[in-house]
């Protein structure tokens, strides 16, 4: 199992989606776990408290676990921003893959993003909230430089599947 995190316009869709069709995993965005609340207040450029966050992060837990008990290789999306949102997901067959990236290349690629409820304005609560994956933490730091494919290929290497 595989959680993508990083911060919103680090490409975690993106990343994840191609893992999973290169692997032929299950998907699914996180961001769409979300409850209405929550995308509201973010929409308006109000950034989630970690009270707002506890029941989606229950909702990805759920759905980690209904894929460990089925036995079935998944990927999800998750900004997993603070450790102990890490911790709430972690399970020992749980990989955490941090896409990390230069501030001013995930700022152009959230703003040539359309379509989504995350304004590009709280890009930097973002990355003042991120506490990078820490000693103890089943994971993988990922460089998004590069084409999508190569740094997917890469990872796939990295984690020897």
């Amino acid at each position: 199992m595989l959680v993508v995190m990083g911060v919103s316009g680090s490409g975690k869709t993106t990343f994840a989606e191609l893992i999973a069709q290169r692997l032929g995993w299950d998907f699914q965005e996180g961001d769409r776990l979300h409850p209405d609340a929550n995308v509201a207040k973010m929409a308006s450029g109000t950034p989630l408290s970690d009270d707002d966050r506890e029941p989606w992060l229950d909702r990805i837990a759920d759905w980690i676990d209904a894929h460990l008990d089925a036995d079935r290789p998944a990927v999800i999306t998750c900004s997993a921003l603070k450790r102990a949102y890490r911790e709430r997901l972690a399970r020992p067959d749980v990989v955490f893959l941090h896409l990390t990236g230069p501030r001013e290349l995930i700022a152009e690629r959230l703003g040539q993003r359309t379509g989504h409820f995350m304004p590009s304005t709280l890009l930097d609560s973002q990355f003042e909230t991120l506490e990078p994956l820490g000693a103890g933490e089943s994971g993988l730091v990922i460089d998004v430089q590069g084409t999508p494919e190569h740094v997917v290929e890469h990872t796939i290497a990295q984690l020897g599947l």
